[in-house]
């Protein structure tokens, strides 16, 4: 009988995010060979009301490319929904989806809100579940004094807990120590990419000197502050423009429009604004030196896809990121919040275009080798199959003793 599988997760194509591209990912490999899938897309931030439209929960099924897509709402009866009516509304519209298909096993990306609604109704029904951890519940969330027992107990009862860095999984087993039994740790892979197919980027002839970018949604814990001082002072020095291909989160708008002001690259920065996922692509074969300045980024997408772009990487050395770039071999790291460091890392491979190639070569040939898709595939079945084992020889005993 085909297994059915249900993840849960924040955001899922054609939302914007590299979570979703996971589990997008994920979800593809588990239906190649032969598990029923489902996503359920739900996140807080829908519970705010838009143009004074209220609404009641909901619950709209699509099917993409063999993949049950199951985007949720809360209801919106005030102009903004307390967090506990949000996810009440959640977990019922979860419940009525396994009353629905019968469920084998729950999987949920990220552990706050997801992880919580999703752990508490497999537990409540003997389901097994699967909590993965990708960087901003562990380095982030973890500090609000709210979230410290819902995350604990989320780890302490998860079949099965995976993590994206080492990082990550030794910070949990500080909070719950046994986890390091129950656990495994593996990066995300990158299908690959035909760069020549894509189209040629709106501002690249805007683009001159050394082109140092970076790609993402730029916030907080992605250290763009440390980027634009680093190339503010090498912009004294020598020919460069700094791209940075998407844009700043709304709710840090203000702030980064004060650091903006305050760096002195005038027109050598150029910002494209949010773009597809092609469009962002096509700017990487362009790039002198891919800067990922995160002070921490769990295994973040935009690394791997500059390294199958052969980009020239200077990275921190934090959680996957320092895991995957080997120091001068493919890529250079420095420390993260380190402003000198940055700045020093790109100034010595301003003027040595043959160590540029050499380490963009390096990159590509890792991730080609190293973050295949058949490897993560591998360690994926591995873990289904364990905890899908384990929960059948549960009720196999149960039922000898009945």
């Amino acid at each position: 009988m085909t297994k059915k599988i249900c993840i849960t997760t924040l955001e899922y194509p054609p939302d914007v995010g590299g979570v979703g591209e996971s589990v997008k990912r994920i979800s593809k490999m588990l239906t190649d060979v032969g598990y029923e899938v489902h996503v359920a897309v739900f996140r807080s931030k829908q519970r705010l009301v838009e143009n004074n439209i209220y609404r009641r929960a909901s619950c709209k099924t699509t099917v993409q490319d063999n993949i049950y897509v199951h985007r949720i709402k809360s209801a919106a009866r005030d102009e903004v929904t307390e967090v506990t009516d949000f996810l009440a509304d959640i977990y019922f519209q979860l419940k009525c989806l396994h009353q629905t298909y019968k469920f084998d096993l729950f999987h949920a990306f990220f552990l706050v809100e997801t992880g919580y609604v999703t752990t508490m109704l497999a537990k409540e029904n003997d389901i097994p579940v699967i909590n993965s951890v990708r960087g901003a519940d562990l380095h982030k969330h973890i500090f609000n004094p709210k979230n410290y027992g819902q995350i604990a107990w989320v780890l302490e009862n998860s079949a099965w807990t995976t993590f994206v860095s080492w990082d990550l999984q030794k910070r949990a087993q500080v909070l719950v120590p046994s986890i390091k039994y129950q656990s495994s740790v593996f990066w995300n892979s990158i299908i690959p990419i035909d760069f020549t197919s894509l189209p040629k980027p709106a501002l690249i002839d805007e683009l001159s000197g050394l082109i140092i970018g970076s790609t993402g949604r730029f916030r907080d814990k992605k250290g763009i502050e440390f980027l634009l001082d680093a190339c503010s002072k090498l912009s004294r020095e020598i020919d460069i423009t700094l791209l940075l291909v998407g844009d700043f989160v709304d709710k840090e708008k203000n702030y980064w429009q004060h650091e903006l002001r305050q760096c002195s690259l005038g027109d050598k920065l150029k910002i494209t604004g949010i773009l597809s996922r092609e469009e962002a692509l096509a700017y990487l074969p362009y790039l002198d030196i891919f800067a990922i300045p995160s002070l921490s980024d769990g295994c973040p997408n935009a690394l791997l896809e500059a390294m199958l772009a052969g980009c020239t990487i200077v990275g921190t050395n934090v959680d996957a990121i320092g895991e995957i770039i080997e120091d001068n071999i493919s890529g250079l790291l420095v420390n993260p919040g380190s402003s000198a460091e940055l700045a020093a890392a790109l100034k010595y491979l301003a003027d040595k275009p043959e160590l540029r190639h050499k380490l963009g070569v390096a990159a590509r040939e890792k991730a080609l080798l190293k973050l295949t898709p058949a490897i993560e595939q591998g360690n994926w079945l591995n873990i289904y199959q364990r905890v899908l084992m384990s929960t059948d020889s549960l009720l196999t005993n149960r039922v000898r003793i009945v």
